[in-house]
């Protein structure tokens, strides 16, 4: 059997009764494959035995010792045994801190092996952070010296009781366990066999055999992996499609009407775009962008060729009030080359989406704009040619089918203001070409962003106070919208009261967050569109797509609570004019050294894709693509960080084996259909082909 057919409960397993289900649900494990797939999040290498002599001068060590006395030390609550340790060499304290319990387990007279940190206080040799393991006579000494796993745990569940499961588990699936890598594969890349790699990588021997086997895994993980990209632009290359030859009339009006001329950037990406779309198949890119560089305009511009060509075109955007300044822009530009462009959310009802659903089924409407509203049931397109997907991070691989399956195979435009460095990119995207725009429109300056620490904010008031006088408008961002017992944040809804009556009493603040009324958020955001309030008090929901030129200040109090990347794209709301702009990053007092060094990391630069590849480091992949990316895969045991180089391998095989038999018909992984089914698919047909 392969390892994703182990599907039989956890509960099979000797020794899990209710209590112990529970808890592993908590883990995400319900089967005995998703136990095995359970991997430890690192390891503790108890080979060498020590004495006491050597704990001193040593991070950890792991020495047999012998219980000589205990006591109880302090009084109420605070009270914790303290146990008297000893062997040849010397003797020691134990202090079992939260761990009363061991006052039944460490009874004098009693050999135990110890694995902790000792250091020497108050004139004795003391540990408090410790594991224990009764010595028996029966078990040879070289079995307490082992290579340990350690496992991600949850409320009620410890490492030795995760450990037993795992060796049942592993000693029932060991004899059945069938390969899924093919044999050249596993000889060409020095693979271990499955069951080995498995037992290796939860009870290594060695640190060369756990290398081996995490090796292994990996690289078995990343081939199935791009062996489903692959095969998901095979699919795509072969539907077929007749769309009339690019005129670019309409574009080229577009362009003309402009009172500026795009960038080098603009105009690479827009030619790349538009090959796309011109394709015998459908394509499928992710247009990454520096905050204001203009992707939107970019999108329009290849928009209007699909347009001309007969086709609809669909633009999901994840907020309301981003699809609304979209619809107004989008409008402002196209209506007057007689493109027809309409706005549609959830909140449109009645008669007027009555009739806006009759003008789209009747192809009456070229451009329809909006949420999550655009791909609900109901709505019907003549002929959708193109979806393009604002802020793609916020939409998972199921939203974006499901405006897809609207139309017949039609082109998909991804894109994206928070730029995904290129290792990420061609992982979780690796189906997708990637274009990229890096330069600003002429005339931008770049932000300059000052630190300023938590007791100093009059400082930055007083700045702020000075460019609205000079014509200016700031945002204030607050990472909570209203005050939070658990956290001492300051938050929008407080803020907004101080800021307005104490802070600045003579000008005029506007306040919007996720909680606001859609219609009072668009009223807000119009009022300070126009000039008519000087300071917007939000939450990160200010993150994407606001649009007002005279912004010139950004303040973003507990910076340190935003992801680097986060912060880029809040610094990016100030700076869309000509007027120089600054950004201002109130951080906690007690922040740590990395914290002010993450900080210092966004305040020396303005290069997004720079900052990305440094909030990656810090946030890791997952974090970084957000949880909405549901589709893609979600590795168990490879690292888009560390594990480059087999990325690259997989990648490798997974080409050579595609380009060889495009159906997988002989692949020696009859598990393939699950593994890729897993991942999915861009088109329906995807999925009738598997």
């Amino acid at each position: 059997m392969y390892l994703h057919e182990y599907r039989m409960a956890v509960e099979e397993l000797r020794g899990v009764g209710p209590v112990l289900r529970r808890r592993l649900e908590r883990l995400g494990i319900r089967t005995l494959e998703e136990l095995l797939r359970h991997f430890p999040k690192t390891y503790q290498d108890r080979r060498h035995l020590d004495n006491l002599a050597a704990a001193e001068q040593s991070d950890r060590v792991n020495v047999l010792v012998r219980v000589h006395s205990r006591a109880w030390i302090g009084r109420g609550y605070r009270k914790i045994l303290k146990v008297k340790v000893g062997d040849d060499s010397g003797t020691a304290a134990l202090l079992c801190y939260g761990r009363s319990y061991l006052s039944g387990v460490l009874q004098p007279g009693k050999l135990f092996w110890v694995w902790g940190r000792f250091q020497r206080r108050y004139n004795e040799l003391q540990a408090s952070d410790f594991d224990l393991e009764a010595y028996e006579p029966s078990r040879e000494q070289a079995q307490y010296a082992r290579i340990l796993p350690i496992y991600p745990l949850t409320e009620g569940l410890s490492q030795n009781a995760i450990r037993q499961l795992m060796r049942r588990a592993l000693k029932m699936v060991q004899a059945d366990l069938s390969e899924e890598l093919p044999l050249a594969f596993r000889e060409r890349r020095a693979c271990l066999l499955k069951g080995q790699a498995l037992e290796a990588i939860h009870f290594p021997e060695s640190m060369d055999q756990l290398a081996r086997a995490r090796k292994t895994l990996v690289y078995e993980e990343l081939l199935h992996y791009q062996l489903a990209l692959g095969r998901s632009r095979l699919v795509r290359s072969s539907i077929r499609r007749s769309r009339p030859g690019p005129k670019g009339n309409l574009r080229q009006a577009l362009l003309d009407r402009l009172s500026f001329s795009l960038t080098a950037d603009q105009l690479r990406v827009l030619r790349e775009i538009e090959t796309d779309l011109f394709l015998p198949h459908p394509g499928a890119r992710l247009l990454q962008g520096e905050v204001g560089s203009g992707k939107t305009l970019v999108a329009l511009a290849a928009a209007l060729s699909v347009i001309e060509a007969g086709d609809q075109v669909a633009m999901l955007v994840p907020t309301e009030l981003l699809a609304r300044q979209h619809g107004d822009n989008a409008a402002g530009l196209l209506e007057p080359l007689g493109v027809r462009v309409a706005f549609f959310s959830g909140n449109v009802q009645g008669s007027a989406r009555r009739l806006l659903l009759d003008s789209l089924k009747e192809g009456e409407i070229d451009l329809l704009i909006g949420t999550h509203a655009l791909f609900s049931q109901g709505v019907r397109y003549k002929r959708l040619g193109l979806v393009i997907v604002d802020e793609q991070q916020r939409f998972g691989v199921a939203q974006r089918q499901a405006l897809l399956a609207k139309g017949d195979h039609p082109d998909l435009l991804l894109m994206s203001a928070t730029p995904i460095p290129r290792t990420l990119a061609l992982s979780a995207f690796g189906e997708l070409e990637v274009s990229e725009i890096r330069t600003l429109p002429r005339g931008r300056k770049p932000v300059i962003t000052h630190l300023a620490r938590q007791g100093n904010e009059n400082k930055v008031y007083e700045r702020v106070r000075q460019e609205i006088a000079r014509g200016g408008q700031a945002y204030f961002v607050y990472p909570l919208i209203e005050e939070s017992d658990a956290l001492d944040l300051k938050d929008a809804e407080r803020m907004y009261e101080r800021l307005k009556t104490e802070v600045f009493p003579g000008l005029r603040l506007g306040l919007i967050h996720s909680r606001v009324a859609e219609e009072q958020k668009i009223r807000v955001m119009a009022e300070f569109a126009a000039g008519k309030i000087d300071i917007l008090v939000a939450t990160s929901v200010l993150e994407v797509g606001v649009d007002v030129a005279k912004a010139s200040c950004m303040v973003i109090e507990h910076a340190e609570r935003f992801g680097l990347s986060n912060l880029h794209q809040l610094r990016g709301r100030v700076g869309r004019g000509h007027r120089q702009s600054y950004a201002f990053l109130i951080y906690s007092r007690n922040l740590t050294e990395t914290g002010i060094a993450r900080l210092k990391a966004i305040m020396n630069s303005t290069d997004g894709f720079e900052i990305a590849e440094q909030d990656l480091k810090i946030r890791g992949p997952g974090e970084f693509l957000g949880q909405q990316q549901s589709g893609f895969f979600r590795f168990g045991i490879a690292d888009l960080l560390s594990d480059w180089e087999p990325f690259l391998l997989a990648r490798e095989d997974a080409r050579e084996t595609l380009s060889q038999d495009p159906g997988l018909v002989a692949l020696e992984h009859r598990g393939l259909r699950e593994v890729l089914e897993a991942q999915g698919a861009e088109h329906e047909d995807y999925r009738r082909t598997l």
